[in-house]
């Protein structure tokens, strides 16, 4: 991942200076200042707070910037401003944006601006490749890198709730302070040991369109599916479905419409009167004299009268040969050792799909098997194979014995 417009990045070190008084953007005028700051960077660390315990979108609070010599807060509740400078430096393409764990910070830029920014570093993705596990947390990646811990006393603040103290706005913009720090670090580890590129594929995912979608006919996607015959699925489609319009449309989150397990229950038994819905388990009591249990029975009903409907086909694929089993569980053996040795999350190598399908067909068509994924394990899981290697211990240790 290069930084924009080809400048290293910066590090200011533990013995930075002290930084300036906090800086919170209320009207435009401003905003649009610190964008032109922000842009002529060639970084800018973000994070923001939002709180949707109680919504289905997310309700944006605070957004925290910060790049070389330039650190504030935006104030997205302060009468009159408009957000447009700040959207447009998310989409600038000429600046790296900085976030960790990003999905929910991009999740709400996305509906604000219509597209999601790019180019971008996710420092939670990178520590996976910089061998600090699957998922870390902020603050232990902080405390491991900058030997910095904390102050986690505002982490439960109501971030809607004005004003806000002085304590709760420096706990936020230390957020993206210590980002603004942690990022050049972690560039020049992954630089350094040829790693940029290991985050491409995750960083492509990222910025995914399709998995911000919140189109309501989509939304049985994010299901498990109990069944797979074509009748039970269009239940759980049409219910699914309604749900998410209803959620969307009353701006509460989709459990306080009704949870998942009804829309299970309601795809198994079909209904067709009001008093179907009061002999279901997961259903509330009363729910089928709402006019939202009317609205469902007439989406049911125009689904399965529909003769062009869509019949759902379960691809299932083949099952593995029974006899690759212990072929499996060497492969993961020595998935944990090469992630430990190569100092990189084993999760970011392959999934326990890739390891199956591996076990099954020396060709499978799985990320393992290419890229530098190929080359720091899917070429050792063929030879584990095929016996041209093998697992030992040694000093209680696991170890690779190199075969002819």
């Amino acid at each position: 991942m290069a930084t924009s417009q080809g400048r290293a990045p910066l590090d200011p070190g533990p013995g930075a200076s002290q930084p300036p008084p906090m800086r919170v953007i209320t009207n435009t005028d401003d905003l649009e200042e610190l964008r032109r700051e922000l842009a002529s960077r060639a970084f800018v660390a973000v994070d923001t707070e939002f709180m949707r315990e109680t919504t289905y979108w997310p309700k944006l609070c605070l957004i925290q910037a910060a790049a070389e010599g330039v650190e504030a807060i935006i104030d997205p509740q302060a009468p009159g401003l408009d957000l447009a400078p700040f959207l447009d430096l998310m989409l600038d393409k000429n600046v790296l944006k900085v976030f960790h764990a990003a999905r929910q910070d991009l999740e709400i830029i996305l509906k604000l601006a219509g597209a999601l920014p790019a180019p971008l570093f996710d420092s939670q993705i990178a520590a996976m490749a910089c061998g600090f596990g699957d998922s870390i947390a902020y603050d232990a990646l902080v405390q491991t890198v900058l030997k910095r811990r904390l102050d986690k006393s505002s982490r439960f603040t109501d971030w809607s709730r004005r004003p806000l103290s002085d304590a709760q706005l420096t706990y936020a913009l230390a957020d993206v302070t210590h980002l603004r720090d942690l990022y050049p670090r972690m560039y020049e580890k992954l630089e350094s040991e040829n790693r940029l590129n290991w985050l491409d594929d995750e960083h492509a995912n990222l910025l995914d369109p399709e998995i911000y979608d919140t189109t309501p006919e989509k939304a049985w996607r994010r299901l498990k599916l109990r069944k797979t015959t074509p009748d039970y699925v269009l239940g759980l489609q049409v219910a699914a479905a309604w749900r998410e319009r209803q959620a969307q449309a009353r701006d509460v989150p989709r459990g306080r419409v009704v949870k998942d397990e009804a829309l299970y229950e309601i795809a198994e038994q079909r209904p067709k009167t009001a008093a179907d819905f009061e002999r279901m388990r997961a259903v509330p009591r009363g729910f089928g004299n709402s006019r939202g249990a009317q609205d469902l029975l007439n989406a049911i009903e125009s689904a399965f009268a529909d003769a062009n409907r869509p019949v759902y086909k379960h691809d299932r694929p083949p099952p593995a040969p029974s006899s690759v089993g212990p072929t499996v569980e060497l492969l993961k053996v020595l998935l944990r050792y090469e992630a430990e040795r190569g100092q990189v999350a084993p999760r970011l190598i392959a999934s326990a799909a890739d390891i199956e399908a591996i076990a099954a067909n020396d060709d499978a068509d799985v990320e393992a098997l290419k890229g530098w994924r190929r080359k720091v394990f899917g070429e050792r899981a063929l030879a584990l194979k095929h016996g041209k290697i093998a697992l030992k211990l040694e000093g209680g240790k696991v170890a690779i014995e190199e075969l002819n």
